[in-house]
């Protein structure tokens, strides 16, 4: 899910994010053949190495395994993480979807210690998973293969967190529905690109040879569409730009998201 989120982060720290994203498909198995790959345990690695160096106090700050000097942080998540745990009594538990081997709770540990009661649980691809089990995790980090999983030896969470995920699942519209049904009280999408124009498109998104061999496909959603997606069982509360931002055809897109709480 966050796998492809490691090119992002090296393409926009060199540069070179002008020339990624490619094509207008039809469908997602046409991009799917278009596309080259690539490999996850390779990744995968590369992600564990630097979260165990934030983790063990080596490194700052780590994003899809890219290690930084400072933390940077998403002040709209984090705003509405403290809003939400000052609604229950200082105390919070998060579903983070993708949320790779905890980058984002990492990032925002330092205010979490604050809080009475953290549970920071991820739902990932199994590799990530297990890798997460094994290295990772402790009594506020865990892991988890489903979210009727996670939500079963956790607990309904107070709030579902899914940055830049939906733009690689093949079927973005589906997971939202199948993620609105469990009625988490709050969700909030961050650090999501969106097409701009008012349409879903399918492109793949191709990483320059320099950084790494790979190619897959890639939406860019409707951020309208989703938008009235969700309002259908939640109230919009607010919503944000963040501070990255990439290009399609040569037009500037502002990485972006909202958050919603239960009806």
């Amino acid at each position: 899910m966050r796998i492809k989120n490691f090119i992002r982060s090296l393409v926009n720290r060199l540069g070179l994010n002008q020339s990624m994203w490619s094509g207008d498909f039809r469908s997602w198995e046409n991009a799917l053949q278009k596309s080259e790959g690539y490999s996850s345990l390779k990744i995968l690695e590369k992600v564990k190495k630097a979260v165990l160096k934030v983790k063990n106090g080596e490194a700052v700050y780590e994003r899809d395994s890219v290690l930084f000097d400072n933390i940077e942080y998403s002040w709209p998540l984090l705003n509405s993480l403290m809003w939400v745990a000052a609604k229950n009594n200082n105390s919070l538990k998060v579903l983070d979807f993708g949320g790779s081997l905890g980058s984002t709770y990492f990032q925002n540990k330092k205010f979490l210690n604050e809080l009475d009661h953290v549970r920071w649980n991820i739902v990932e691809q199994q590799d990530f998973v297990t890798t997460g089990r094994d290295c990772i995790g402790n009594e506020t980090l865990q892991f988890f293969y489903t979210i009727d999983e996670c939500i079963q030896k956790q607990g309904k969470p107070d709030i579902l967190i899914l940055a830049c995920t939906l733009p690689y699942i093949e079927k973005p519209y589906e997971l939202v529905g199948e993620l609105l049904d469990y009625k988490i009280a709050h969700i909030i999408i961050d650090n999501t690109f969106f097409n701009y124009e008012e349409r879903d498109r399918i492109t793949v998104q191709k990483v320059p040879p320099s950084i790494y061999t790979a190619s897959y496909p890639c939406w860019f959603l409707s951020y309208k569409k989703l938008k009235e997606l969700v309002s259908d069982k939640y109230v919009i509360v607010s919503e944000h730009f963040n501070d990255s931002e990439i290009f399609l055809d040569g037009n500037p897109v502002r990485y972006r998201g909202f958050l919603a709480k239960l009806m």
